[in-house]
């Protein structure tokens, strides 16, 4: 029996220290090396306070600011043990609704979205959380649909709003892959540094 679990042993330690710790290291190292802003979280700051990141949706709801993606998140329910309530933009607890196509919840949910949008085609981005609930990201259109809205209430021309919003525009990586995107949190940061 020893001289089978013995071997056996050292190969786990071995894989263990090899797969468990050496590889994650080196890839965390490579990581830092190469991509340093990603590997780091591609966090952002003002006046030296990190106030975001570039990868987890914040919610803006004040008419002067762009608005993401309705957010699926939750948190535990304090008042009902074993059940969770809706916390939009909860970071810590990233998630997808669980809601199916044949939802009505989810339905409704998406009814009174497109009817708070105003006038049809409403892009889907705009009444469909993502998969994580945090997406950073809407479709130009979204963005073009609040650009009246942005500008109304900051009191600026509409082509000053769609010139920076032209410039915030991210193509496709590569230019294969994805969709074009505009990144919420960037674009709201840049229309409070227009003066």
């Amino acid at each position: 029996m020893n001289t089978l679990f013995r071997p056996a042993l050292a190969l786990v330690l071995l894989l263990t220290l090899l797969l468990g710790v050496a590889a994650p290291l080196a890839m965390t190292g490579v990581a830092q090396v190469v991509f340093p802003t990603q590997a780091g979280g591609s966090l952002i700051e003002r006046n030296g306070q990190v106030i975001g990141s570039a990868l987890i949706g914040q919610n803006f709801a004040e008419p002067r600011y762009f608005h993401p993606r309705p957010s699926a998140t939750t948190e535990p329910d304090p008042e009902n043990e074993g059940s969770t309530r809706a916390a939009p933009y909860n970071a810590a607890s990233s998630a997808a609704s669980q809601q199916g196509p044949t939802s009505a919840a989810l339905l409704e949910a998406i009814r009174t979205r497109v009817a708070e949008a105003g006038p049809a085609p409403v892009p889907a981005d705009a009444v469909t959380a993502s998969g994580s609930g945090l997406d950073p990201h809407i479709s130009p259109e979204n963005a073009a649909r609040q650009v009246t809205r942005v500008a109304t209430a900051r009191g600026i021309p509409e082509e000053r709003v769609r010139a920076l919003l032209a410039q915030y525009t991210e193509g496709r990586e590569l230019g294969l892959l994805g969709e074009p995107h505009v990144n919420v949190l960037r674009l709201n940061l840049a229309l409070d540094d227009l003066r």
